[in-house]
């Protein structure tokens, strides 16, 4: 059998397609035979789920002739005999760079000066991040070196991405045939390709996640305005964004989050995204299943870490250790969901793990069918391209697979593979050979020999009076060995020797360099008991842990829900007109307060002891950055166009930390690195919810204004500081401008939708404009803003602007010199939102003092406390403890100043905020004085659902506690079995913590991320 695939290599190697058709000169003499090969008696699977017993399959110029079991052998075709292996149809990997030039970022970083507008030469997109006119055909070139790494793991054909920008153009299906471009182009525009990551652009905008969103939004609507108006501008880059809309989309996302995020961006364009993932979608499955999207799978799963040293163990997050052990299963988790899944090798590091970790997603419950689609079929299907590849039908691609066995067998190993009808070797046939066998060697007492291990990887002991451990090498049928004779001896026999079929026989030499003859006799018996071992152990059931929602530190195995609750007995802090009520009773139920009074009965409620305890309000805090994948998009003056909704993390453990706090809603700010910065999300912290799940329904839309140091770049380097405005003046005339922007284009819109039906048809529609659509919801008090502020002269201008363009001030934040100028805020009608005693950080606070709130309160203002700062913010009951101590405010006002207060500038007041029966059960069990510095929440409601609760989180951790240990042993026994490790990454970050003057970028941040969960 060996002499026939050797001989079939041999003719293969020498046959080449047909080049009758080729466009290309003619220098010399061509081989124009056809290929014309019959490959007969095999296991031929013609698509994922048709699998032939005893086949035939006809290629003839590079493309498939037929295939059948009733196929007969064409005239002059040279036959190759497959009996005993099986032919797959050549894999296609739907995410790929090959044969693409490397992307790499030139230029800027900290020491250069900003890049604003885009430097590439042509009437192209305003923005470098935005290259849809790249087509990656264009860019192509046969890396014959490459296509080889890729051919070993079975690849025939791989779609090419320039992965470049946030519209990367269109891709190519590319053939790896070591052929001229023109000929492996299968399909020159296939797909066009998005993601969030800005690439190569060396611009400042967008400098963030939350801005690469936006810019992706607005890219949508000025394709579709200059589609509708081609003679207003030319833009080479919107128009080839509107063609490549029609091809089939794939969005490569870092995590499961962007995944969703990019989802909602589809949705509102209409389209529907493939998704090329990161291996992480199983951690929120329901979120992924919504999105109705396929999704290309990374089947890179980590390494186990080194867990020996307990220190550096507690670096490692329960989350990464729970990955580790459910990665494997994210595939078959999404098949069970009925998700679309392909495979992609591109995160591979170590392409060799390719097909072990395609049949450890197999062990893990993911089937063989499944798998072998998800390989060829699906991707085909993808890009449209099932009539080229993915299959082996009549005129298809000859692309094909030659396995020695099944290839979900562990045993089995890649031959051959033909890419358009040429060979290309890849392992000779192997044999396995593990075993029991006797020994003998010259004259000497016979020994026994036992191979183990895999086939691919076998193992020897010598037994006799000890057992030796020997070294093996296996190549085909040649074997050498060598041993110690005894276990301490410091000489080894050496062997060398073939297969007989039955054993082994040749010649050696012993530790005396007397050359020896010697053979080793096969128990058939003892093969037949190991390789049913091997399939015994390969079908051992695998054991994970659960799914924790969300996938994090205090995550749960189940959401808690709402019940009806009855507090008895307590102090109750009611916020409205009936006061602090002693020995009183609160009643929640769906969710809402239902009753708040003396003596109170429920008889389908759970009842709770509130003797010597208090209830309040849940806290609120109106100032805060946590939950967030970056709070800034500081890189231009107005961002207005982005939104905080777009990057809220329902994961950051600063959720759960603060609802142990008391506190249950959080306006999420955008930073102030602008004037005029992005649009707010208000939440509710109900933890272990999604990102959408988490937001206050109904709330009015706000935003974030700023002035002071931060917005003209004061403590950036001086290099940097070039982008207007650098003066505080400056900031006032941004704001104008905006404004003035804005009116001007709200009129041109009011023009236009008054125009009739037939007279907008011939007219220009207006173009979309998502930073000052936001500013016109301003004017029309369909939003609101919040201003970071500090000095007095500033909070003037920012009232006296407001009063020019028409708008109203919502509340002053930070606002440490509000007390100089409350009389004015009240009469503005703008609230404040301070610290309690925050001063000398910086220049722009020398003058703060802590009566600052109670000035402000006594003046008449609705005043807060906030915390911008996620430990603060833990605290917020102790802050507003404060304004008691400085300027004498009472205690049921200092509690209102984190409950109503903040409600009332949030325009939340009616649903939270107060007991009041009819508003959201979001309340406070606390065990003693809410301002008392004491005083710790012991369960706090959201929705009348017991997201904290004191004696549930000390269970929680211990089981966490539990749950590492688990994980950790399993870790170690891999380690023990050889298997690969790797270290805790040094210096790794945590969940960021995140305030006002942050320029993290969450983009990088989320790729930073994925970088790390590389192998």
């Amino acid at each position: 059998m060996k002499k026939v695939i050797l001989s079939a290599l041999a003719v293969a190697a020498l046959s080449l397609q047909s080049r009758a058709q080729e466009t290309f000169p003619r220098n010399g003499v061509y081989d124009e035979r056809s290929g014309l090969r019959a490959f007969t008696n095999a296991t031929i699977y013609v698509d994922y789920q048709t699998k032939l017993e005893n086949a035939t399959l006809v290629i003839k110029d590079g493309k498939v002739a037929a295939v059948g079991t009733k196929v007969t052998v064409p005239q002059g075709a040279y036959v190759v005999d497959m009996k005993g292996k099986t032919i797959y149809p050549g894999f296609v990997d739907p995410f790929s760079s090959y044969g693409l030039p490397a992307v790499t970022r030139t230029g800027g970083g900290w020491n250069s000066p900003p890049q604003a507008e885009s430097k590439k030469t042509g009437a192209y997109n305003w923005n470098q991040a935005i290259r849809p006119e790249t087509n990656a055909a264009e860019l192509f070139k046969v890396d014959d070196k490459a296509a080889e790494e890729l051919r070993k793991m079975g690849y025939g054909a791989v779609l090419t991405i320039h992965q470049d920008g946030l519209a990367r153009g269109t891709a190519s299906l590319v053939s790896l045939a070591n052929k001229r471009e023109n000929q492996v182009i299968l399909l020159d525009r296939a797909a066009a390709a998005l993601s969030f990551d800005k690439g190569s652009s060396t611009q400042e905008y967008p400098g963030s996640l939350m801005g690469s969103v936006a810019l992706l939004r607005q890219t949508y609507l000025d394709a579709q305005w200059n589609a509708k108006n081609p003679d207003k501008e030319q833009n080479l880059s919107l128009k080839a964004f509107t063609d490549a809309n029609k091809l089939p989309q794939i969005f490569e996302v870092s995590n499961k989050l962007n995944a969703v995020r990019a989802d909602k961006v589809g949705d509102e364009f209409g389209y529907q995204y493939i998704f090329k993932g990161n291996g992480d979608e199983y951690q929120m499955l329901p979120e992924i299943k919504a999105t109705k999207a396929p999704f290309i799978v990374s089947l890179n799963f980590p390494d186990a870490y080194n867990v020996e040293d307990p220190y550096e163990a507690r670096r490692i997050g329960l989350s990464d250790l729970k990955h580790w052990e459910m990665a494997p299963a994210n595939p078959a988790m999404l098949a069970k969901e009925g998700v679309v899944i392909a495979f992609t090798s591109s995160d591979l590091r170590d392409k060799s793990k390719f097909l072990p970790n395609l049949r450890k997603a197999v062990q893990y419950g993911l089937s063989e069918q499944e798998a072998l689609k998800a390989i060829t079929l699906t991707p085909a299907q993808l890009i449209k391209a099932e009539k080229y590849v993915g299959s082996l039908r009549e005129g298809m691609q000859a692309n094909f697979v030659i396995a020695s066995a099944s290839l979900f067998d562990n045993s089995a190993v890649l031959l051959e593979n033909y890419v358009q009808g040429e060979s290309y070797k890849i392992n000779e046939t192997p044999g396995d050979y593990r075993g029991v066998y006797s020994l003998r060697i010259g004259n000497q007492p016979e020994r026994k020999m036992i191979i183990g291990g895999t086939a691919e990887k076998p193992d020897v002991k010598i037994v006799a009076t000890d057992t030796i451990k020997g070294t093996l090498f296996l190549s085909g049928d040649q074997l050498t060995l060598a041993f110690a004779p005894t276990k301490n001896g410091k000489e080894s026999i050496r062997l060398s020797g073939w297969s007989t079929g039955k054993g082994f026989q040749g010649e050696g030499q012993n530790i005396d360099a007397q050359q020896v003859k010697w053979t080793a006799q096969l128990s058939e018996a003892a093969t037949a008991q190991a390789k049913k071992e091997a399939a015994a152990k390969a079908a051992e059931k695998i054991e994970m842990g659960a799914i924790v929602y969300p996938f994090a530190d205090f995550g749960r195995t189940a959401m808690p829900t709402s019940e009806a609750v009855l507090i008895k007995n307590a102090t109750v802090w009611t916020n409205e007109k009936e006061g602090k009520l002693e020995n009183a009773d609160v009643l929640l139920r769906g969710g809402k307060i239902a009753q708040v009074g003396k003596n109170l009965s429920a008889k389908d409620a759970k009842v709770i002891d509130g003797t010597g305890k208090h209830v309040t309000p849940g806290i609120i805090d109106e100032h805060s950055h946590i939950a967030l994948d970056g709070v800034n998009e500081g890189t231009q003056s107005v961002t207005s166009e982005v939104r905080m909704a777009d990057v809220v993390n329902h994961e950051q453990v600063n959720i759960y930390r603060q609802l142990a706090g008391g506190v249950t809603t959080s306006q999420l700010l955008h930073g102030s690195a602008n004037p005029i910065g992005g649009q707010s999300a208000i939440i509710k912290l109900r933890w272990g919810q999604a990102p959408e799940k988490l937001m206050f329904q109904g709330a009015d839309g706000f935003i974030k204004f700023a002035l002071g140091e931060n917005v003209k770049h004061s403590n950036r380097s001086p290099v940097y500081n070039i982008r207007f405005p650098q003066t505080r003046m400056g900031v006032e005339q941004v704001m104008i401008d905006a404004f003035q922007r804005a009116k001007e284009y709200e009129k041109s819109w009011t023009a236009y939708n008054k125009l009739s039906k037939s007279a907008q048809k011939k007219a220009s529609a207006p173009r979309r404009d998502l930073e000052l659509d936001a500013l016109v919801e301003i004017l029309n008090d369909k939003r609101f803003i919040t201003c970071h502020s500090y000095v007095q002269s500033e909070i003037n201008m920012m009232m006296k602007v407001a009063d020019q363009m028409g708008f109203n001030v919502n509340t002053f934040t930070h606002i440490l010199e509000g007390y100089k100028v409350a009389d004015k805020m009240k009469a503005h009608g703008a609230g404040a939102s301070t610290f309690s005693d925050w001063w000398a950080y910086k220049m722009e606070v020398k003058d703060a003092i802590p009566y600052n709130a109670a000035i402000m309160h006594n003046v008449g203002v609705t005043t807060a406390i906030n915390s911008d700062d996620a430990e603060m913010a833990r605290r917020l009951n102790q802050e507003a403890a404060k304004t008691m101590k400085y300027g004498g405010v009472s205690e049921e006002d200092a509690l209102k100043m984190v409950t109503l207060n903040p409600a009332k500038l949030l325009h939340i007041d009616n649903k939270v905020g107060s007991l009041k029966p009819g508003k959201d059960a979001d309340v406070v069990l606390w065990n003693e004085h809410p301002l008392s510095i004491y005083a710790r929440p012991e369960k706090t409601f959201v929705d009348g659902i017991a997201y904290f609760d004191l004696e549930q989180d000390k269970t929680m951790q211990d089981n966490q506690e539990k749950e590492r240990l688990r994980i950790i042993q399993k870790m170690l026994a891999a380690k023990a079995r050889g298997e690969k490790t790797q270290a805790p990454a040094v210096g790794r970050r945590g969940a960021q913590v995140l305030h006002c003057e942050d320029v993290e970028n969450g983009a990088q941040e989320a790729l930073y991320e994925s970088e790390y969960h590389k192998n």
